[in-house]
């Protein structure tokens, strides 16, 4: 795929196997079209390997977190389940908005939570919202240990950040759609693999075996969930779809 900005013109084009679009540079698609561009580059530069929250890294897009953070505002669930430590940076920022909201806890899911991690997270201020589990994701004794945290009525939001093959995500899903509350989601971050195969830290692989297979596979087979980008708070722009690393990752449960 060949990008092409021309400023003076204020244009900016786009050329694929399909052909070639243009369309205006200041507009809802031409900055569609840029933020395209600006995700691949990001990712290949590990943008998101720069940020921290409340001193634990984080290694998510800013723009999405803001995102999630307005859905948990709306849903205000109980619980929130996530797949995938890593550092404990996103564990801490959900922490910190459940603090906020006066409710909900985390669970962390991980196959390894390395010691001095464990350590971080276990001493941080926010620790007593906390719980870890160790072990995988998709096994089913880490499954029933997760749900063991959930008391009977309590809204359950899930979040998946582990391993992102398309395999393992449709089995995580199985797994742990099943807890999500209705009205609430269960959200499959980093299907961005697909857009980013072809970039010098991609793998050609990636454009069938990303996050998004695994939930076109899994919404196919469960209509009791839905694909769709919770509508935004506020919006007195034209712009309409999220610059993310999570595209097609929001599956909220409809019955």
């Amino acid at each position: 795929m060949k990008w092409t900005v021309d400023t003076e013109a204020g244009e900016i084009s786009r050329q694929a196997d399909g052909g070639a679009e243009t369309v205006p540079l200041y507009s809802t698609e031409g900055f569609e079209e840029l933020s395209k561009l600006w995700l691949k580059v990001g990712w290949n530069q590990k943008h998101v390997y720069t940020f921290s929250w409340l001193g634990r890294p984080i290694i998510q897009l800013p723009e999405d977190m803001i995102r999630v953070q307005e859905v948990l505002h709306r849903v205000q669930p109980d619980v929130i389940l996530e797949c995938g430590v890593a550092h404990g940076g996103s564990l801490v920022y959900y922490a910190s908005l459940c603090r906020l909201l006066g409710r909900g806890r985390v669970v962390g899911i991980d196959v390894e939570i390395r010691p001095h991690n464990r350590e971080a997270i276990e001493a941080h201020p926010l620790a007593e919202l906390i719980t870890l589990v160790e072990g995988s994701s998709v096994e089913p004794e880490t499954v029933a240990a997760a749900a063991a945290e959930i008391r009977d009525g309590e809204r359950v939001l899930v979040i998946l950040d582990s391993k992102h093959t398309r395999a393992h995500v449709r089995a995580e899903l199985e797994a742990y759609a099943p807890l999500v509350s209705v009205d609430s989601y269960a959200i499959v971050m980093d299907g961005i693999m697909r857009l980013v195969a072809d970039t010098p830290r991609g793998d050609d692989a990636w454009a069938d075996d990303n996050p998004i297979s695994a939930v076109e596979d899994f919404v196919a087979e469960h209509p009791e969930f839905v694909v769709e980008q919770p509508e935004w708070a506020f919006n007195e722009s034209g712009l309409r779809s999220n610059v993310t690393h999570w595209p097609r990752g929001y599956l909220r449960r409809i019955r």
